[in-house]
């Protein structure tokens, strides 16, 4: 009393318990030779928990008893039988689907995990998997989405009953070949059970090189976005940015401003220094007002000798200048003149680093001094100072 259920990942082969459940047995075997459950969905399938199916029409909220076929609408579902009692033990249990009260239709599911016992009071036992595991391994490990649903189709093909020892009752109309699939029955929205996914199809090394660093790409974005170093992994740098690196130390961020502000209107620029030492860190990002400027400057600087240093120059992958403001509130920009909501106000600088604890009030006094004393230096020699810069840097 065997039935082989055919299906896109392989064949999986059943023996009934007749004797302890005759009513699901006949209802099941007669199904299977009417051709009820071909093309029909695995429509649910949980891992280390079950993989359901039986319902034509894919929804998991249709199918009918074999006795709706041979006495109408009123005989849509039939009663269950609970004794004797059939546990849920075994991997590969086949039992059949309570639509409610106790009532059994056309759907099944077969168990991908021991020991469910929960389940015994609820559903009927009649059957198990005798052979074809490595079919239920690869149920198991499906990809699904939330409802359980998988991405891409696991369909039954076709049933052969073995051996059937329950006469056909009167009325069963057995059809001598499985009927033509219609559009409607294949139209799933899902990848199709037959549908090949192979993304290098057409494409050269160099394509799957960058198709390859793309996903790496998006999978650290992801982790970013996991540990909170990022608002969203999908989040985007600015494009009016410029990174500047190998700078020599004495370089000051007036002087990258002087250079660079031939390219367009400079709205930030700051060469990156020691938070303690407040030496020179030898890089720097350059604010522009627009893009094209940012990619003007970027094209014609590379490479270019600034005060004995051959800098290089790539547009910025910094996005610490947007702050994640909490799930379902979004991202907020903030430039220098206005803080994110929460942060005590600070120096102006770039909007991509991170800002130094705030000063004593006294330190802040000498520095406002220093600051005024120098500012009178820096003016008489300021046009000796652009004379100078100009000399320094040359175009490749």
């Amino acid at each position: 009393m065997s039935v082989v259920i055919e299906t896109t990942l392989g064949d999986i082969t059943v023996d009934l318990y007749i004797k302890e459940r005759p009513r699901s047995c006949l209802n099941f075997l007669k199904l299977c030779k009417i051709k009820y459950y071909n093309l029909s969905l695995f429509h649910y399938v949980q891992r280390g928990f079950i993989a359901q199916t039986g319902d034509p029409t894919g929804s998991g909220r249709g199918g009918d008893s074999v006795f709706r076929v041979l006495y109408g609408e009123q005989a849509r579902y039939y009663q269950s039988e609970k004794v004797p009692r059939i546990k849920h033990k075994k991997i590969g249990t086949v039992s059949m689907v309570n639509c409610g009260d106790g009532n059994l239709g056309s759907q099944f599911f077969i168990t991908l995990s021991p020991d469910l016992d929960y389940l015994d009071d609820e559903h009927v036992a009649f059957g198990e998997v005798v052979e074809g595991f490595d079919v239920l391994v690869k149920l198991n490990e499906a990809i699904c989405d939330d409802d359980h649903r998988p991405y891409k189709d696991i369909r039954i093909t076709h049933t052969v009953v073995l051996e059937d020892p329950l006469d056909d009752p009167l009325g069963l109309d057995i059809p001598p070949s499985s009927p033509e699939p219609t559009k409607e029955i294949l139209d799933s929205g899902r990848i199709g059970a037959d549908e090949e996914i192979d993304d290098s199809h057409g494409k050269t090394l160099e394509e799957m090189d960058e198709i390859i660093q793309e996903k790496e790409a998006k999978a650290r974005a992801t982790i970013l976005e996991m540990v909170g170093d990022l608002p969203e992994a999908d989040i985007a740098p600015p494009e009016n940015v410029l990174f500047i690196c190998k700078l020599n130390q004495v370089t000051t961020d007036e002087d990258l401003e002087i250079i660079f502000s031939r390219f367009g209107r400079i709205v930030n620029c700051e060469v990156i220094r020691d938070g303690k030492s407040g030496e020179s860190l030898q890089y720097a990002f350059i604010e522009f007002e627009n893009r094209k400027s940012c990619e003007d400057a970027y094209f014609k600087m590379d490479n270019v000798l600034i005060d004995d240093r051959r800098i290089h120059v790539d547009f910025s992958q910094s996005v610490s200048r947007y702050q994640w403001k909490g799930k379902g509130r979004g991202v907020q920009v903030f430039h220098d003149k206005k803080e994110p909501e929460g942060r005590e106000s600070f120096k102006p600088t770039a909007p991509w680093i991170r800002q130094p604890p705030q000063k004593t009030s006294s330190s802040r006094s000498d520095h406002s001094d220093s600051k005024h004393n120098k500012s009178s230096s820096t003016h008489k020699s300021s046009h000796s100072h652009h004379h100078r810069t100009h000399h320094r840097s040359r175009d490749k």
